[in-house]
């Protein structure tokens, strides 16, 4: 099924894919994992977006964001992603472009999906065979969350704050979430609806960003429309 036009809505949190081109590396050295990482920060910084977490993979990076504007998002997106093009194809001697395509998005319900979709992010990294656990990949905001990393640059949602009433508990109750079975099982519909562009969320949320964007931003189940039955004959009443 074709993926939906990306939707930018200011104030609603993101969840960000970006893949090399045909799977190829875009990090391969420390050196490329750590200067992508000063370009998200940077680009966040420079056009005000809040970072809420990130995972930097050999031939993808995945981040969950929210813009303040229509146009932030985009303008840091397309500044990140040529400033590691440069950076990567001058280190490897290469030419050509390293992305594939335009970076896919989809919008996340703050109160429904965002802490899912951040704890399956966290978890890519595990099911790829790359770390033990996810708060032991060096290059994502995993352990910042878990409480073995302090990162200032990160912008912690309100719904992070609610976990708990102190770093411990807070950072306990992520843990946990990591683990969790229901977040498990939404992990491959977060993923997709991410690379599809298909908002996550309560009914009454997406409900919501249709009436506010005029569009229709879930997938339609498959088969023929349901029929809705026929509505009473009021005039036989009594």
């Amino acid at each position: 099924m074709a993926r939906l036009a990306r939707l930018c809505v200011p104030g609603y949190p993101h969840h960000i894919i970006q893949r090399g081109n045909n799977r190829q590396p875009i990090c391969i050295t420390q050196a490329d994992y750590q200067h992508l990482l000063v370009v998200v920060r940077e680009a966040a910084a420079r056009y005000r977006v809040g970072l809420h977490a990130w995972v930097l993979l050999p031939d993808e990076f995945q981040l969950i964001l929210t813009p303040p504007d229509a146009q932030a998002l985009p303008l840091m997106m397309q500044d990140l992603g040529r400033r590691h093009v440069r950076h990567f194809n001058a280190t490897h001697l290469r030419s050509g472009t390293l992305w594939e395509g335009r970076y896919r998005s989809t919008v996340l319900d703050p109160d429904d999906s965002l802490l899912a979709a951040m704890a399956c992010l966290d978890r890519q990294p595990l099911l790829r065979g790359l770390a033990p656990q996810p708060e032991d990949y060096p290059w994502s905001s995993c352990a910042s969350y878990a409480g073995l990393r302090s990162e200032s640059q990160l912008t912690m949602p309100p719904q992070i704050w609610a976990l708990g009433n102190t770093p411990f508990a807070r950072e306990d109750a992520y843990r946990r979430l990591l683990d969790d079975v229901d977040v498990q099982q939404r992990c491959g519909q977060l993923q997709q609806a991410a690379r599809q562009g298909w908002v996550q969320g309560s009914e009454a949320f997406v409900r919501t960003l249709q009436q506010l964007t005029g569009r229709r931003l879930e997938k339609k189940s498959p088969g023929r429309p349901r029929k809705l039955p026929p509505a009473p004959d009021e005039s036989n009443r009594g």
